[in-house]
């Protein structure tokens, strides 16, 4: 079996994206679910490490965005991928409709303020990037913002995208690692999750009318995911197309993608001085010592 790469799911920048040569049952050359879930575990092991590296460190952050369809996997992905790290190195943000106090901003303001410090790990569940996504395919959402009227040209998901790509840059230069995920659930299978949730109990609450009223803009959402993929995927933030019809596939590779993103990184702990060497000494030889009796 040939080994899993992160290469297998990268759109390259400069590439036009046409969502339909995606295949969202691809599992590799990995065909059973039993082995996927073992190496889930050993990447899970390996994320602890390198989390710890990163946050001892403290030098580099990384941001992980995920994005995809309703029912697509963003929560379980989150939720099984980042399971065993360390809570005071990781944060996860969830991205709903804006509020009006977040609209009175631009529409980076409220993501802005939520990127990972120094030696941490930050991820948002859904983005920015429902403001090319949602808002596009709802244009009475941009009328909501109350952009000045010379604002809303015929340019402005080009110029949304150019805007992106500069603040990418900008965070990458001071470095801040971003990796970007597309959850690429097929329709179908989409229908299946939707029904599934409707006949579990435990599961009614994740599910909304809208969600069916979504799903007849499926074709205009697929238009707005690739043009935002494609314009936006960069060498210093590229996006990630991962098939996601099989959940745990779609987990094994966002986990291989996070690990040799974070090994690029050469994460190490921090050198000692030479004047730390002496205090872990002196503390050493305190610890050893014959204790004093008690009073």
């Amino acid at each position: 079996m040939r080994r899993l790469t992160a290469n297998r799911f990268l759109v390259r920048p400069h590439t036009r994206v046409n969502l339909s040569t995606f295949n969202p049952d691809d599992t590799g050359s990995i065909l059973s679910r039993k082995r996927g879930r073992e190496m889930l575990r050993k990447s899970q092991s390996r994320l602890s490490e390198l989390t710890e590296l990163l946050f001892a460190q403290n030098r580099w952050s990384l941001l992980l965005i995920f994005q995809g369809m309703d029912g697509a996997g963003k929560d379980g992905a989150i939720k099984h991928v980042m399971r065993g790290l360390d809570p005071k190195a990781t944060t996860v943000y969830s991205f709903g409709p804006p509020s009006a106090g977040e609209r009175a901003h631009d529409y980076m303001w409220r993501c802005l303020k939520a990127l990972p410090e120094r030696g941490r790990i930050g991820i948002f569940n859904r983005s920015y990037y429902e403001e090319v996504l949602v808002v596009r395919v709802h244009p009475e959402l941009l009328e909501a913002q109350q952009l000045p009227r010379e604002r809303l040209t015929r340019h402005i998901w080009k110029e949304r995208f150019q805007d992106m790509r500069d603040i990418e840059r900008h965070l990458c230069r001071n470095g801040t690692i971003i990796r970007k995920f597309f959850l690429n659930v097929s329709k179908a299978e989409q229908r299946r999750r939707f029904l599934a949730r409707l006949d579990d109990p435990a599961k009614n609450w994740k599910f909304s009318r809208n969600d069916v009223a979504e799903r007849r803009r499926w074709h205009d959402y697929m238009h707005a995911y690739a043009d935002a993929i494609g314009e936006t995927s960069t060498k210093y933030a590229p996006w990630y197309i991962i098939p996601a019809n099989q959940k745990w596939f779609t987990r094994l590779a966002v986990a291989q993608v996070i690990i040799e993103t974070m090994e690029s990184l050469k994460l190490h702990f921090p050198p000692l001085t030479r004047r730390k060497r002496r205090d872990l000494a002196k503390a050493r030889k305190q610890l050893r010592g014959r204790p004093r009796p008690r009073a």
